[in-house]
């Protein structure tokens, strides 16, 4: 079974968000599209509590950017970002929703983060997304969404560990940290056995016509 995941394409992560991916929103019509041709579309959702320990705001003095220790992991701090049941945290007005087979939720425990759709931060508790995808029968995962270089990077990885024939979909995915640093994540994803693919070639290895 092939799955699409669908990683965090939430407002906060978007033009005028509160952690904005640049030119983030211009790969929603590309993820619409390539919905239409999975029969298993899963989305993963961040989904922060708001005294989540990533955030700059939840410690004296510091600004994101600045490294702490969070719990025994070094952890990033980010501006305040999805915080759950609030605008910031849904989906895109423009994303289709109603193919989403299953949402995973992540980052729910304010003492550690969870950039992949697997796992948190120090792989200590699974969000259930293996679980359910086992449940599919799948084999086969083609990622997109945000950010390139945190949550779709950990995520592709977290995949490749555990079997998962693993492919990112180059134009379905947005950088953080802008093309040089997409381009490094790619070559890292690739080097580690990801299949870093265009849109016309997924669409290719599914037998779509056009």
């Amino acid at each position: 079974m092939n799955a699409l995941l669908i990683i965090d394409i939430q407002n906060d992560f978007l033009p005028g968000g509160s952690l904005a991916v640049p030119e983030g929103d211009t790969i929603i019509p590309v993820v619409n599209e390539l919905q239409q041709h999975f029969d298993l579309v899963v989305a993963t959702q961040d989904w922060h509590p708001a005294n989540h320990g990533s955030f700059a705001s939840s410690h004296s003095n510091k600004k994101p950017g600045d490294v702490v220790d969070l719990n025994g992991t070094e952890q990033v701090l980010w501006p305040d970002h999805c915080v759950q049941y609030t605008n910031g945290a849904e989906f895109a007005e423009s994303l289709d929703k109603e193919r989403f087979s299953k949402i995973i939720q992540k980052g729910t425990d304010a003492g550690i983060d969870s950039y992949s759709g697997f796992f948190d931060n120090k792989h200590k508790r699974a969000t259930g997304l293996q679980e359910y995808l086992s449940g599919k029968m799948t084999d086969k995962l083609f990622l997109t969404g945000l950010a390139a270089d945190i949550c779709v990077k950990y995520t592709a990885i977290d995949a490749l560990e555990l079997g998962y024939e693993t492919f990112v979909v180059k134009d379905a995915t947005k950088a953080v940290g802008g093309a040089e640093l997409f381009n490094t994540t790619m070559y890292e994803l690739e080097m580690k056995g990801a299949k870093i693919v265009s849109t016309q070639e997924v669409l290719s290895l599914l037998h779509v016509a056009g």
